[in-house]
């Protein structure tokens, strides 16, 4: 292995909002360079990259999924990714490992939400990036239009550097801008193009020459030299032009414009030839920032193969029954083989590497070393997850780890059958290593078991999951909300439990003050008995009854919170009086001066925090007062958006995710934390009552 090899590498992601063509495309390009002997298609289910059957059911990526192809003499590793907002951020996980973006834009729609997205996160990374505008061939389909789209949103560096030839069912191929050629593609056998390289023909030239200069102004300003030598009105060489276009990439200035037909084969051995030419090479790239363990510190190191230790990030955890997970990783440095050792920098464990597989969609293949820039798969290492740090044990460093977003879609979820909960818990551990998106907890206040992810689709995907590895049938639901109860005013109250059956009996006897406490102030118990009318072995049995009884309020059923209880008088007996007495005591007290001291119902009240373009204000404050939402300000983020902060009953926002894509398109996205308890409206808590009343009488 030589420095040449590695100069050789182009890893990338196909990127893009849904059904823009990125699995097509990937296809086409696998296809072109003799990899598969068969152009898949999405709508039969056997396409290379979207090989789960959850994936061919829907018609959608839902996984980033591994392939490669050999182009020429140069290596390319392709991740294609989801494009639909549930799934996407697989895609940002992915493009933290890549060197470069390929954005894939429908040439009808133009763009849309999720490429906003995807450019969003190759700025995050600092990730050089190309368009390529497919589906020319498609009603509708509009080159001019689609690149100034892609200008008005990303800036005027984006720059075509081709141009169609006719347009939807007259797209017949592609004029280079940089060579100056056109190139015709006609439908060869099984899919295949052939093209042929003519003269641009006339009625185009003038739109050529346009473009280009337009092209040649765009990439130089990369090169302050080359660029005063253009404004001098001196002729550029075409190494000049094509040294400003690369630097530019790399350094993100420049934002190449490509097109053609995924699905025809058209323009698609253009665009790997440009991949080839113009993506970087890891060692193009400068070098990245990690944290020295033993130094504590950050430092930078090369992406290189023999001058820093080996180096990889884990970006994907696939759960298997049978074989165990499987881990995903891109190398940056170094190289790792097979029959060796790995050091896991994040949870200080060494595994050992027994195969190592290049991945074709489902297909594994061994490989014997994996140098960077190269991206690998490993099964059955212990204790590793997606986001960890693999290096060499002698060097241990920790790549920045990715900052999810918090779930935002909740379902309650239990077994179908009583005797699965071990299976379910499984099936649960499990996903939670694959999905980092994807939180489960127990809600203390209902009893459920509550699973969270990014969207109803995404937990549908999960739950499905669940079920097909790991034989559990689920059961899913609204969760309940965490209502409580409180009271409104000071109340005396006696308990009195009193029996007697032959033999010793069972006496207890407490007088209790209860009076409403501030918000969040929970319980608090006083102990004011004078004299001996309780012994003290007795009294804290009280406060246990009380605590009890709390537990199952008296208005609806709910807990009781916020009320101090004073115990201040009452009395014993010698012989029947018993901790089990005064705890029944206790109870009896609390009900009885709950029922009496105006109890009502206290609801989660969640802080929202909504980032909304500015033309959706009013729509989202409209649905947010709607939804009994109090606007506590609004603010501007970055990018001009807008922030509306709100205060909502948790009972109004447990669909909040759906409503939010529907009024914005997808625009939109919200926080939300716990804030406080709030009282609820007297009308809304009756209908709350009148419905535990009639669950409770259905139960008994």
């Amino acid at each position: 292995m030589t420095k040449n090899d590695v100069d050789k590498v182009r890893t990338f992601a196909v990127v893009g909002h849904g059904d823009s063509g990125k699995t097509s495309l990937t296809e086409a390009m696998l296809y072109d360079s003799n990899m598969i002997t068969r152009l898949g298609k999405i709508e039969q289910g056997n396409t290379v990259s979207d090989y789960d059957p959850k994936e061919t059911k829907r018609g959608i990526t839902i996984n980033s999924s591994l392939a490669y192809l050999n182009w020429k003499d140069s290596t390319f590793n392709i991740i294609d990714t989801p494009g639909y907002l549930d799934f996407i951020i697989d895609t940002k996980t992915t493009l933290r490992v890549v060197d470069t973006a390929l954005i894939v834009v429908c040439g009808v729609s133009g763009v849309e939400v999720q490429t906003e997205k995807v450019w969003d996160y190759s700025e995050e990374f600092k990730l050089p990036s190309i368009f390529f505008i497919n589906k020319m061939d498609r009603e509708r389909a509009d080159f001019n239009r689609t690149s100034q789209m892609i200008k008005d949103y990303f800036g005027q560096n984006a720059v075509p550097i081709q141009l169609p030839i006719g347009s939807e069912e007259t797209f017949e191929g592609v004029i280079d801008l940089l060579k100056l050629k056109a190139y015709y593609f006609k439908p060869g056998s099984e899919g295949k193009s052939q093209f042929e390289e003519k003269d641009i023909p006339d009625d185009l030239k003038e739109k050529t020459n346009e473009y280009r200069q337009k092209m040649i102004e765009a990439v130089t300003e990369y090169d302050d030299e080359i660029l005063m030598k253009y404004l001098d009105g001196e002729e550029l060489s075409q190494e000049e032009i094509l040294s400003c276009l690369r630097g530019g990439m790399i350094e993100r200035k420049v934002f190449p414009v490509l097109c053609g037909s995924a699905t025809k084969n058209i323009g698609i051995e253009l665009l790997l030839d440009f991949i080839k030419d113009y993506f970087p090479s890891p060692v193009d790239l400068p070098e990245i920032e990690v944290k020295d363990l033993k130094e504590q510190k950050n430092i930078k190191i090369k992406r290189s193969l023999n001058e820093t230790p080996f180096s990889a990030l884990v970006f994907k955890t696939v759960a298997d029954p049978y074989v165990g997970n499987l881990t995903y990783f891109r190398v940056f440095s170094g190289e790792l083989s097979s029959d060796s050792s790995v050091y896991n920098a994040t949870h200080d464990i060494e595994n050992k590497v027994a195969k190592i597989y290049r991945m074709q969609g489902k297909e594994q293949a061994p490989v014997s070393k994996v140098i960077p820039g190269g991206i690998g798969a490993i099964a059955k290492l212990k204790k590793t997850n997606t986001g960890d740090t693999l290096c060499d044990k002698e060097h241990p460093i920790e790549f920045n780890r990715i900052d999810y977003p918090e779930p935002i879609m909740k379902f309650a979820i239990f077994p179908k059958s009583k005797g699965d909960e071990d299976k379910l818990s499984i099936a649960i551990n499990r996903i939670v290593e694959e999905e980092p998106t994807i939180q489960v907890y127990r809600d203390e206040d209902t009893g459920e078991t509550i699973i969270a992810g990014m969207g109803e689709s995404h937990l549908d995907v999960v739950i499905e999951t669940m079920e097909t590895k790991f034989g559990v049938e689920i059961e899913k639901s609204t969760p309940k909300v965490g209502y409580k109860e409180t009271i409104r005013k000071k109340i005396q109250a006696e308990g009195k439990y009193k029996k007697q059956s032959g033999g010793r009996g069972q006496y207890g006897h407490c007088f209790v003050e209860f009076e409403p406490q501030e918000r969040g102030k929970s319980f608090e118990f006083l102990d004011k008995i004078v004299g001996g009318v309780i012994p003290k072995q007795y009294r804290p049995a009280v406060e246990k009854g009380i605590i009890e009884a709390m537990k199952k309020g008296v208005f609806a059923g709910y807990p009781t919170v916020d009320i101090k209880a004073t115990l201040y008088d009452g009395s014993y007996h010698t012989v029947d009086s018993s901790e089990m007495a005064f705890k029944v005591a206790g109870s009896m007290a609390f009900k009885k001066g709950a029922a009496q001291a105006n109890p009502i119902l206290l609801e989660p009240i969640y802080e929202l925090a909504v980032t909304v373009p500015k033309d959706y204000m009013g729509d989202i404050i409209g649905d947010l007062n709607s939804k009994r939402g109090k606007i506590m300000g609004m603010e501007e983020s970055e990018k001009g958006r807008q922030i509306i902060r709100a205060q909502v009953a948790q009972a109004e926002i447990f669909r909040y995710s759906i409503d939010l894509r529907s009024i914005t398109q997808g625009r939109g996205t919200f926080t939300m934390k716990f804030s406080h308890y709030e009282e609820v409206p007297s009308q809304i808590a009756q209908e709350i009552v009148e419905k535990a009343k009639k669950e409770n009488e259905s139960e008994s």
